[in-house]
């Protein structure tokens, strides 16, 4: 696929500005953020906090009469975006309530930025919905669990994760046809599972919130019943068998040398032309210079055999993503490393956070929030300007399948969530002024889950809405 140029059509000649929609409304008389009095003491600020924002004030959601109409919002964000693409964006996202939630991240981060917020910063993920959690390798070949998605992180107010995630819950809940009380058990499990290891953490060294992390294996010791034990077992075991070789036989076939090349099966996978190729180089030298010194020289022992264009999850849908495939110079084992679009967070048109680059935006994010980062992590930027961060495609990666998943796993799986949740916060934020707002008893989760059905019911009409759009013809769909 190339343009005029001899570009691929992926960098044009010209750049289109990377845009995601703006709520230009101001916030209701008495919305503003509260800036606690300054105090040098973290529990004080936390608890001045607590006051100027109650614990049972993040129970309440009413959308605001200024919220912006949703099909408007979503041709926005599809407007920098690969054209013939979007419309296997919106088919995905019309697959069911949890995929269209997934696919919206910008419309909540504006429904989130639209009512009083703590002010106790932390750095974001930014789209905290339990698909975004997961198990991957450490650099010491162990299996974690932990956030795995950086698309959107930002600093901002810790609360709007929490309830992201907690939305999510009941969002997956309604999906599998848990009854609405069950539901909202599950939401409130995520926010009492992240107010206790918070404040855990809290009272905890500096060293060792750095280094607490989630080891998969443990997961197993706080599970008894069996059944659930055997299907924990069969989750690890596929993750630590789902590894690149995996994605390469998929993703490739033998080339007239014998060495793989992607295959060609548009508009999902097409590798890039010649002219595309000479891009791919340029590029891949700009993200080796991100890169630590001993990272650099590890990559230097490879060479790149292909790269292609790949179409990747729902939301993501429509951005400029690479996948390359590279080969050990003196062994020849495969490697494969993919090369996403970094477009502004949906969070930035709401935090005064300035940002010089995109892709490093991402990857500095990962590293705050994550236990362990992939050793390939780096950024680069494209020949029109566009932003790229880099990573492994997969490195023994695993997720949970939330689809049928029983009320009680779920029960379990939020609370893992939540807890991953705040060992991230508490690594970038001030944990003890966070501990000392969500105080010792279980207000913050009750609210939490009440706000969690009340967006859920939400995210329903908006479902509607959207699945009406494609009706009649607003948002063109294609086979995904």
């Amino acid at each position: 696929m190339t343009s005029s140029s001899g570009l691929p059509a992926v960098w044009p000649a010209t750049s289109t500005p990377r845009s995601r929609p703006v709520s230009t409304a101001p916030r209701h008389p008495g919305e503003s953020t509260p800036v606690p009095p300054a105090s040098e003491d973290p529990a004080a600020r936390g608890r001045a906090a607590r006051d100027a924002v109650p614990l049972s004030l993040h129970g309440d959601w009413t959308p605001s009469p200024r919220r912006r109409d949703l099909v408007a919002m979503l041709e926005e964000e599809a407007a920098p975006r690969i054209p013939e693409l979007v419309p296997i964006r919106y088919t995905r996202m019309s697959g069911s309530l949890s995929a269209f939630y997934r696919g919206t991240p910008a419309v909540m981060a504006a429904d989130l930025a639209a009512v009083p917020d703590t002010g106790l910063v932390a750095q974001l993920s930014g789209d905290a919905h339990l698909s975004n959690f997961g198990l991957f390798a450490s650099p010491e070949r162990r299996l974690v669990f932990d956030l795995d998605d950086f698309d959107e992180t930002l600093p901002g107010p810790f609360e709007w994760d929490v309830k992201r995630l907690a939305a999510s819950l009941v969002v997956a809940a309604y999906d599998n046809d848990t009854p609405q009380d069950t539901a909202r058990d599950i939401a409130a499990e995520a926010a009492r599972g992240y107010r206790v290891h918070l404040r855990e953490l809290a009272e905890a060294g500096e060293l060792d919130v750095w280094y607490e992390h989630i080891a998969a294996d443990d997961l197993l010791q706080d599970i008894h019943n069996s059944l659930q034990r055997a299907r924990l077992h069969r989750t690890l075991d596929r993750a630590r068998q789902t590894d690149s070789s995996k994605a390469i036989a998929k993703l490739t076939e033998p080339g007239p040398d014998g060495t793989p090349r992607f295959v060609h099966d548009p508009p999902l996978i097409e590798p890039v032309d010649e002219p595309g190729r000479a891009v791919v180089e340029e590029v891949f030298a700009d993200y080796r210079a991100s890169l630590s010194p001993a990272q650099a020289r590890l990559l230097d022992r490879y060479r790149i055999v292909d790269a292609a264009l790949k179409v990747v999850g729902i939301g993501s849908v429509g951005t400029r993503c690479f996948v390359l495939l590279l080969q050990g110079r003196a062994v020849g084992e495969l490697l494969l490393l993919q090369a996403k679009e970094a477009e502004p967070s949906v969070l930035a048109p709401h935090v005064n956070v300035p940002v010089a680059h995109e892709g490093q935006r991402v990857v500095e994010g990962q590293r705050l929030l994550q236990a362990f980062g992939d050793i390939f992590l780096g950024w680069s930027t494209g020949p029109t300007g566009r932003h790229f961060y880099w990573r492994q495609l997969l490195d023994m990666k695993g997720s949970a399948t939330v689809q049928g998943m029983s009320a009680g796993l779920m029960h379990r799986y939020a609370g893992l969530c939540g807890r991953a949740l705040a060992r991230g916060h508490a690594r970038s934020g001030d944990r003890v002024a966070v501990a000392a707002y969500l105080g010792d008893d279980p207000s913050f989760e009750e609210a939490v889950a009440d706000f969690a059905l009340a967006y859920a019911r939400q995210t329903r009409e908006d479902f509607t809405t959207f699945t009406e759009a494609i009706g009649d013809g607003r948002l063109p769909v294609a086979p995904s």
